[in-house]
């Protein structure tokens, strides 16, 4: 990095570790789990899904000890070693790696995949074990509705798969997604409720949803939804998703869902966007900055969210030494054939409108450490990273327009790269004003 870049990159490592460890998920599960929980219960079934399954699961299984009856969880990789202090990128493993009682099966993300099936059946099987005295332990976070799935008779995974990308390509918010994945899975929409009946249920929640809505999350598995305004069907019109359609998709978005069933259940969130979006501001304090916080509602287009965070940064000058800090997630309308992902796009399009101030920064990560089907959590920008570009023959325009910012980001030098983290809670935007 130039020296401009130097001291924006600098602190932001340092704000961003602060944030990643204010939701270690393995910590928060610890934290969650109280000892009346487990009273009185002679049994204990531990399931769910997520990008922090991994590290959930084990201080989950620490805590619940000899009564550990079973379980099982989809994950993107089962680590075969503990997992270390800093990020890295996990290894496949053997289903039961390291934890006796647990088996870890690799789904995928962001479709679904064979593996994302077999983790549904598995559960479903695990799950009619469970008797009224038991205790199903379900640990949900970020990813977890592509990475779990049993869809129901006559829906298949080149279906589910069609609809996921239809969706993701269409720019329509998670939210919409996850409310058409209700009617074509067994699982998802307080399905997992179902099937561990008569037992208590306890779900754990590492929200990656603005405003941690539980019925959204992984697709609320341990939430049965209210009625909504607004039927699968309909969603499935309004983002122009009903035409391509598989029949058997189409089918199940027109149906009526059944009336929701009574559940023991009880659900926590233990943590979230606007956790890490604290940390991330206590640690840009100790280092002299001013601090804002924006809110963690971020969403919509990405290229408009970085336009308009990078218009707060650049009023900030007038401040002096600050740093703000938003959550969120956006998305992007696919209207190119390039490679990069939101915060890759998001930066861009900052970069673009603080160009030429010297003294300004703005970085957009996802704290998973995955931006879009890429190695990068995300990108930093400055207000010199635009002269850059072009001193090396790069269009920063034509790389927006192509959905293509993920060469234009490596060329330059300006990813933020963590490999996944194993935490899920969204994105965060930090914006640094120098000052004299």
């Amino acid at each position: 990095m130039v020296d401009e870049a130097n001291w924006a990159r600098r602190d932001l490592e340092i704000i961003l570790r602060a944030a990643l460890a204010a939701v270690d998920p393995a910590a928060a599960t610890r934290r969650a789990l109280r000892a009346a929980d487990l009273a009185g219960v002679e049994r204990v079934f531990i399931v769910g899904a997520g990008k922090a399954g991994v590290a959930m699961a084990r201080a989950a299984a620490e805590v619940v000890g000899p009564n550990l009856a079973g379980g099982v969880m989809a994950v993107p990789a089962a680590p075969r070693v503990p997992e270390p202090a800093a990020p890295t990128v996990p290894e496949p493993a053997a289903p039961n790696a390291l934890v006796p009682g647990l088996t870890f099966i690799v789904g995928g993300h962001p479709l679904p995949s064979e593996g994302s099936l077999a983790a549904g059946r598995a559960i479903a099987d695990l799950l009619r074990r469970a008797e009224a005295h038991d205790l199903v332990l379900a640990l949900i976070s970020g990813g977890g509705s592509a990475l779990l799935e049993l869809p129901v008779d006559g829906v298949s995974l080149a279906d589910l798969q069609r609809l996921t990308d239809l969706a993701l390509r269409s720019g329509a918010p998670i939210e919409a997604l996850n409310r058409m994945r209700w009617r074509v899975s067994q699982l998802k929409g307080g399905g997992l409720l179902r099937l561990a009946a008569p037992a208590r249920v306890l779900g754990l929640v590492l929200s990656d949803v603005v405003g941690n809505p539980l019925e959204i999350i992984a697709s609320g598995p341990t939430i049965i939804p209210a009625p909504s305004g607004e039927t699968a069907w309909e969603i499935a019109q309004r983002f122009g998703l009903s035409d391509n359609l598989p029949e058997a998709i189409r089918a199940c978005l027109q149906t009526r869902p059944e009336p929701a069933a009574a559940a023991r259940v009880e659900n926590r969130v233990i943590g979230s966007n606007r956790l890490a979006g604290e940390a991330a501001l206590a640690a840009a304090s100790t280092l002299g900055y001013d601090t804002r916080y924006l809110g963690d509602d971020w969403q919509g287009e990405a290229r408009d969210a970085g336009r308009r965070f990078a218009s707060e940064v650049f009023a900030a000058r007038a401040v002096g030494r600050v740093c703000l800090v938003a959550g969120g997630e956006t998305t992007v309308r696919v209207r190119g054939a390039g490679r990069g992902g939101r915060n890759q796009e998001l930066a861009l399009a900052a970069a673009l409108e603080i160009a030429g101030q010297a003294g300004l920064a703005v970085a957009g990560f996802g704290t998973d450490g995955i931006d879009g089907p890429t190695d990068a959590a995300g990108a930093l920008v400055t207000g010199e990273t635009v002269q850059r570009a072009r001193e090396l023959g790069l269009d920063p325009w034509a790389a927006l327009a192509a959905n293509d910012t993920y060469p234009f980001h490596q060329a330059l030098g300006t990813h933020v790269t963590t490999g996944p983290t194993g935490t899920n809670v969204n994105d965060l935007l930090i914006g640094l004003v120098r000052g004299s």
